[in-house]
């Protein structure tokens, strides 16, 4: 059992929570929700150690081990991709070590009846004990377990990690955080930089495997699958409900109208007291009333209506220039980097106003493809593209092509024509970019941010054929809610590369599969596709179990 109790944090004259006090359990899946700035971050970060609260703790039992992923790594290093991930056992080998160490000078020295002596017995019996309890295992094999299920190959296992992107890192250090077993696992975004089939591997491991886990995420299909509690950061408080996000959302809904009801009343009774003391302040028949009414408003407890955005802004693509009767037509595409070969014979054809999916682990060819399909990239076999397609892209990449020089507000302005132009305000702050935000210049705006700014500028273009690589990673999920229902209404053609199985549900009715150098077509939705893909695989277990 972890204990927090009275946590407040302030900062330059701000607080940003006060007097937080919760229990987590063994066996407990937490999700912390709360807007953007709200202390999520912070009070993982507390949990984990990592920054001191301004007043008060958190307790847990001797021993327990709390291991924490942040959002961001900034780690360096030579090892190679298993020897990272062994580390996760480095206290074991230092406590063998120490055995070791001890047993040599038990061996040599002959002051038996010294302190000294027995002191160096008690200690090694103590580690022998604490080391032998730990089960026997087999860490290699864990570590290799772990590696493979977060989407490494058996060769990236000798490769050395500076070799790996920032999000293949990411899996390194939460491979290490699993390999641990602590007893309370808090993970910022951790899927951010996943595929889906290592998001659902590290579901079942979280559900099965884990002790106590509390995670921050904006992915929706992931905290509903594995949370049972939600706490929620707002105002400076907490509230605690004992149900997964999607029930949580009911719950706060009403919480919130009980929370207006009860305002409204208060509203009502202070605005007819202050008129009574206002009307008889003066007369002497009724001073006692009018005395005893000002302390009664003196000493009341205001009722607080918890934040809540209630703006609801819909945006809008312009509307789509007609292109031909297929946009994208893909035959025998084969591309190699190299000796890599990437995929081969890939071929497909896309129809006016489909919507497709492509997914698949990462480095499998999704974005490839895309960027052969935008001709950024040379190939073997044909592609063509349809009449009059004019494409509108999302990639990571993007928010490196802004003119760093311009304002956030700047950057819109130029691209919007028409209604919208009166929208642009609005449209910035369902974005984040609210209030002296959309001032900033656009060269001082961190990834995530610029990656925002990059996607609104495509909301205001007029295309017919748009591609989004990965347009969730940085959004939260009201913003990623607004532009699922921009995309619903969309018009043209669409292509997504996502991970986010919530954000393609009810987007797509057709998947492209990428993987072992091929690409499938599989009709129907991502989670009609999902549960052939489980069916099949629980088919390939069987078959090597016999």
């Amino acid at each position: 059992m972890i204990s927090v109790d009275g946590l407040t944090v302030e900062f330059g004259g701000t607080t940003l929570f006060k007097d937080v006090s919760f229990v987590i359990n063994e066996k407990d899946r937490i999700a912390l929700m709360g807007k953007n700035g709200a202390g999520k971050s912070t009070l993982l970060k507390i949990m984990a150690g990592e920054r001191t609260p301004s007043r008060g703790k958190v307790s847990a039992p001797k021993d327990t081990i709390i291991a924490y992923l942040p959002q961001h790594l900034m780690t360096e290093d030579n090892r190679t991709v298993f020897e990272e991930a062994s580390q996760a056992f480095a206290h074991l080998f230092e406590m063998e070590r120490e055995m070791e160490s001890i047993n040599n000078q038990l061996a040599t020295r002959t002051d038996y009846e010294s302190e000294e002596y027995y002191q160096l017995i008690e200690k090694v019996s103590a580690l022998s004990e604490k080391f032998y309890t730990i089960e026997d295992t087999n860490f290699d094999a864990e570590v290799e377990k772990i590696l493979l299920g977060l989407g490494f190959v058996r060769s990236d296992f000798s490769r050395p990690t500076s070799e790996f992107s920032g999000g293949w890192r990411m899996r390194i250090e939460l491979a290490k955080i699993l390999l641990r077993k602590p007893d309370l696992i808090l993970l910022d975004e951790p899927t951010n930089h996943m595929d889906i089939e290592s998001i659902q591997w590290l579901e079942d491991f979280l559900i099965n495997s884990a002790k106590a886990v509390m995670v921050i995420s904006h992915d929706r299909a992931f905290i509903d699958n594995i949370t049972t509690r939600t706490i929620e950061v707002t105002m400076g408080r907490i509230y605690d409900y004992k149900v997964n996000y999607s029930s949580y959302l009911t719950l706060r809904q009403e919480r919130r109208e009980q929370q207006q009801k009860q305002f409204d009343e208060q509203q009502k009774m202070i605005a007819e007291t202050t008129d009574f003391i206002e009307r008889f302040k003066g007369t002497y028949s009724k001073t006692l009333q009018v005395q005893s009414r000002v302390k009664m408003l003196e000493k009341l407890e205001l009722v607080e209506v918890d934040e809540e955005d209630r703006s609801a802004l819909r945006l809008k693509f312009p509307p789509s220039p007609r292109s031909g009767n297929y946009p994208v037509i893909v035959d025998g595409v084969t591309k190699s980097y190299g000796n890599h070969l990437v995929f081969k014979n890939a071929s497909l054809t896309i129809e006016r106003g489909e919507r497709v999916a492509f997914v698949g682990k990462n480095g499998e060819g999704k974005s490839t493809l895309v960027k052969a399909i935008m001709k950024e990239i040379e190939h073997e076999g044909k592609l063509t593209l349809g009449h009059n397609v004019m494409i509108g892209y999302f990639a990571q990449n993007q928010a490196s092509l802004l003119d760093e020089e311009l304002t956030v507000f700047q950057t819109i302005d130029y691209v919007a024509v028409g209604d919208i132009r009166t929208k642009i305000k609005d449209m910035l702050g369902a974005f984040m970019f609210g209030g002296d935000h959309s001032s900033k210049k656009v060269k001082v705006l961190s990834g995530g941010e610029r990656t925002r700014l990059a996607m609104i500028k495509l909301l205001l273009e007029p295309v017919n054929l748009l591609i989004l690589d990965e347009p969730t990673n940085h959004l939260d999920m009201k913003t990623k809610d607004i532009l699922k229902s921009a995309l619903k209404d969309y018009d043209g053609t669409l292509i997504l590369v996502s991970h986010d199985r919530d954000f393609l549900d009810g987007l797509v009715s057709k998947v492209y599969e990428f993987g072992n150098k091929q690409v499938k077509e599989h009709l129907g939705d991502i989670y009609s596709f999902l549960k052939k893909k489980r069916m099949e695989s629980l088919r390939e277990l069987e078959k090597s179990v016999k």
